[in-house]
């Protein structure tokens, strides 16, 4: 599985944690939903602009967004 991969499945899974919507999610990370579902998906290559938002929404840090992510 891609690093992308790896990274949208976490991401779905923080999110999910929350009880949020991709529309929550999106909207307190200040990022497109569509955006956000590609994301969750792999199909994009976020920024680290990008990704700090996103664990700012979630609140948590970047190490946690990161946590099990391994290369391959």
């Amino acid at each position: 599985m891609t690093i992308n991969k790896q990274l949208g499945y976490r991401i779905r899974f923080l999110r999910q944690q929350k009880g949020w919507t991709i529309e929550e999610l999106a909207l307190e990370a200040n990022i497109n939903r569509n955006y956000l579902n590609d994301l969750e998906r792999g199909a994009r290559n976020p920024t680290l602009k990008i990704l700090n938002r996103l664990a700012l929404a979630l609140q948590i840090t970047l190490s946690i967004l990161f946590e099990g992510i391994q290369e391959i």
